[in-house]
């Protein structure tokens, strides 16, 4: 074997067999800073990780209530907007009935001025053929004085043309005249 190998081969027997002083030392310090991190270090740990879980919980209570505020936002702005659309929807059916009753009131109302349009007109019409009738009646009373003057060359009595009138007139048949002009 060569000087150098068998020099490290023996200190690494030595590393590798346990010294039983060193192994005691190491449990004394070892134990010493477990209590020493059991005193100091581990309240502080558990402090810390005890105010991360109530800030954690903290945050977890906000947010469900924060959730439960935006539910009952939602629920109330969702009732709103139902109260909206039933406003919407009367206004809007008592819209369309005003609309209707306008409507209907207005169809009434022209229906009324035409039948007053109508009768006036109808008034109008018979009180026309009245007064053509009386017309024509003195233009045939005054033709059949004139025709009987001029055929018996003689001038008549108020007796006589009134019965001449009369006849001549009766001859006539003026409701079919009457009749004619309405048709």
């Amino acid at each position: 074997m060569h000087p150098l190998l068998a020099a490290e081969s023996g200190s690494g027997n030595q590393l590798v067999s346990p010294v039983v002083g060193v192994m005691i030392w190491t449990l004394i310090i070892f134990g010493l800073t477990l209590i020493i991190l059991w005193k100091v270090a581990f309240p502080r740990i558990a402090e810390a990780l005890d105010k991360r879980q109530r800030a954690i919980e903290e945050s977890l209570d906000h947010a469900a209530k924060v959730r439960q505020e935006a539910d009952e936002l939602l629920r109330e702005y969702r009732e709103r907007l139902s109260e909206a659309r039933g406003q919407a929807d009367d206004i809007v059916a008592r819209a369309r009935r005003t609309a209707d009753v306008a409507e209907s009131e207005t169809l009434a109302e022209a229906r009324r001025k035409r039948e007053e349009m109508m009768e006036q007109t109808r008034r109008d019409i018979e009180a026309e053929t009245r007064r053509a009738i009386q017309e024509i009646r003195a233009e045939v009373a005054d033709l059949t004085v004139l025709a009987t003057e001029k055929v018996t060359r003689k001038t008549l009595d108020s007796a006589d043309q009134r019965r001449l009138v009369e006849e001549a007139l009766s001859e006539l048949d003026f409701a079919a005249l009457a009749s004619e002009e309405r048709g």
